[in-house]
């Protein structure tokens, strides 16, 4: 283990000594309402933990937040580092790789995004079922082994996507479950590309996420991922597309985003 991890390691286990985390959770735009449900909360800012990123995106707090959600032990990363900000895609790898030896099994990604369906409007709630790379880029380029070679069936975990519809479905919740398209940004897409995406299968697409689950399929951790839809996908609308609307919409239901989420990991089964 590299000498950097560990000492962030020891680091969290001096802050939160009788906290053994076993779900991770990385919030996006509009889900940062999952920390005031946590019991005991711990926080700790990333500057304060080495290797963490420095986010530099309105919405994104910069925080790892350690607690309970009912007797679920969660670590949660509020913020992330989107590859649009420095060109990199790995500025994750460190976070993840601290939270799987601390104990974390699983990963809970959130993130805002454009829907490329007219029936999935804004306000709308999406489990990924899979996604598309587009950029072709990897988080995992330069290391080595042969565990760089990742099985990327059933990315995000068919089990947890069960167990998420049946918790929305117990609360009353509509969740639309499907592709996500990962573009790398910071612009938004043009009229055309949101019509390629749409020929191409997707049904959402963002600027985040993928990066993060090729890391923790990487390093064997169950992935489950959501999506809460800010926009239509340009052209399929007459809005006009900011990170300022983006941020307006994700407040406006982060509330009931982020009391699902709690749910959704408070009653997570632990893994056979």
């Amino acid at each position: 283990m590299p000498a950097r991890t560990m000492k962030t390691i020891e680091t969290i286990r001096q802050r939160a000594p009788h906290l053994q985390p076993r779900i991770a959770v990385v919030l996006g735009s509009g889900w940062g309402g999952l920390t005031d449900h946590l019991v005991d909360a711990i926080q700790i800012p990333y500057a304060e933990l080495a290797g963490f990123p420095q986010t530099g995106v309105a919405g994104h707090s910069g925080s790892l937040w350690l607690g309970q959600l009912s007797a679920q032990r969660v670590a949660v990363l509020s913020g992330r580092q989107h590859g649009y900000e420095s060109g990199a895609i790995d500025g994750m790898t460190e976070p993840l790789r601290v939270l799987k030896h601390l104990g974390c099994h699983t990963l809970v990604q959130t993130n805002a995004a454009g829907s490329l369906r007219a029936d999935m409007p804004p306000q709308s709630l999406m489990l990924l079922s899979d996604h598309l790379n587009l950029p072709q880029r990897s988080p995992l380029v330069g290391s080595s082994g042969s565990e760089r070679f990742v099985n990327m069936v059933d990315a995000y975990d068919p089990a947890l996507r069960a167990h998420a519809h049946r918790v929305a479905h117990k609360q009353g919740a509509s969740l639309f479950e499907g592709v996500y398209a990962w573009a790398f940004g910071p612009q938004f897409e043009t009229p055309a590309e949101i019509r390629m995406l749409r020929l191409l299968g997707a049904d959402a697409v963002g600027m985040s996420t993928v990066p993060e689950t090729i890391l923790a399929r990487h390093l064997g951790l169950r992935v489950l991922a959501l999506s809460f839809i800010t926009n239509l996908g340009a052209g399929m609308s007459a809005e006009h597309l900011s990170h300022a609307h983006t941020l307006q919409q994700a407040q406006l239901g982060s509330a009931a985003a982020s009391r699902l989420l709690a749910d959704i990991v408070a009653e997570m089964d632990h893994p056979s």
